[in-house]
């Protein structure tokens, strides 16, 4: 029995699925990592532990966007320019996320979280957070 570690030649990724609401990250995610919400993997064994590691933004909000919400809001539907943004904040937080991971050695991420919240009357966080780990594939 092998073990080949995630991520090193021969190792196959499944193909990403496609989002149904977002587009596709701006940037370019290292193609050989694994970030996932579960707390193990299976057919992987978690042979190190690196610590949390996170991805962290301050936005604020647009007066422009925010008026146009607060009327499209009278009328219901999608707030597109609202939901543009949001996706845009938690792929900006993932990548960073995914950096910090790769800078301590890590080539997966378990137990990852989103977490958002308002500061003020016009200022989100958003925070992407996990477990920086070593993962290899079993047998």
């Amino acid at each position: 029995m092998s073990q080949q570690p995630y991520g090193q030649p021969g190792f196959q990724q499944p193909p990403p699925q496609q989002q149904q609401y977002a587009p596709p990250p701006q940037q370019n995610f290292n193609q050989n990592f694994l970030c996932v919400t579960t707390n193990d993997i299976p057919g992987f064994r978690i042979d190190h532990v690196y610590g949390e590691v996170f991805g962290l933004t301050v936005r604020s909000r647009n007066a422009f966007s925010q008026m146009g919400a607060g009327l499209k809001s009278m009328f219901g539907g999608e707030l597109k320019g609202m939901t543009k943004a949001l996706v845009d904040s938690r792929n900006e937080v993932m990548q960073r996320m995914i950096q910090e991971a790769l800078n301590r050695g890590a080539n997966a991420i378990v137990g990852m979280r989103f977490d958002t919240s308002e500061m003020g009357d016009v200022w989100t966080e958003i925070c992407a957070y996990g477990t920086a780990v070593t993962i290899s594939r079993l047998g």
